[in-house]
């Protein structure tokens, strides 16, 4: 049988490709990745003082947060299907990193000398990354789950940006619970935790979205 003649009978009565097929996957993912990791932050380590909520650098912590989450949702949205390319969706988080780091050196250089150190260290620097890590495998996880329902070609490359997504939720669920607020601390150790899960993903990626 010719290759045309195998791919028409394949074809036939197959119906319109379902529209969405991504965004459909990859909503309930976001949604219950973040309850998963707000929930299990707040439990574990409690939430945070209700005078903190009136504080713009916790606000700067969670959109930082939710900025690479988002980012975290463009590349997997890219790379959920075979062959994409995503390398604007890798700049644009790239850009947030930078803004990010460009904001904490900035704080730090204002702040007193005697103080700059505990800034960047805060009390918690030894586990927060750890903490961060922890709480996106819940979303790593589903994300994973998501991505082996599609088609991604490039395994290593779609486990790592599932693996931003789920950092950057657990990231934003940890902010909840953590009182640190100095932007050269979330520079950091948050970010630290973020790539720890962005590793895992790429680790993970080739064993479990293998087609």
């Amino acid at each position: 049988m010719k290759t045309d003649a195998l791919i028409d009978m394949l074809a036939a009565n197959a119906g319109p490709a379902p529209r969405a097929a991504v965004a459909r996957r990859l909503g309930p993912v976001v949604v219950l990745g973040v309850v998963a990791s707000a929930i299990g932050a707040v439990l574990s380590y409690g939430l945070i003082p209700a005078w903190m909520w009136s504080d713009a650098s916790l606000w700067i912590k969670l959109g930082y947060a939710l900025a690479l989450a988002a980012s975290g949702v463009a590349l997997v949205n890219r790379l959920a299907r075979p062959g994409a390319v995503a390398t604007s969706a890798w700049r644009v988080a790239l850009a947030v990193l930078v803004l990010m780091v460009a904001l904490g050196v900035a704080t730090l250089m204002q702040a007193p000398p005697e103080r700059r150190m505990t800034d960047w260290m805060g009390h918690s620097w030894a586990s927060c990354p750890w903490h961060v890590l922890l709480l996106s495998l819940p979303a790593l996880g589903l994300a994973m789950w998501a991505l082996r329902g599609l088609a991604p070609t490039r395994a290593r490359a779609a486990g790592a940006a599932a693996g931003l997504l789920a950092g950057a939720l657990g990231a934003a669920g940890y902010s909840l619970a953590c009182t640190e607020l100095a932007p050269a601390f979330v520079a950091t150790w948050y970010t630290l935790g973020i790539a720890g899960a962005m590793a895992l993903g790429a680790l993970l990626g080739p064993r479990l979205l293998r087609w």
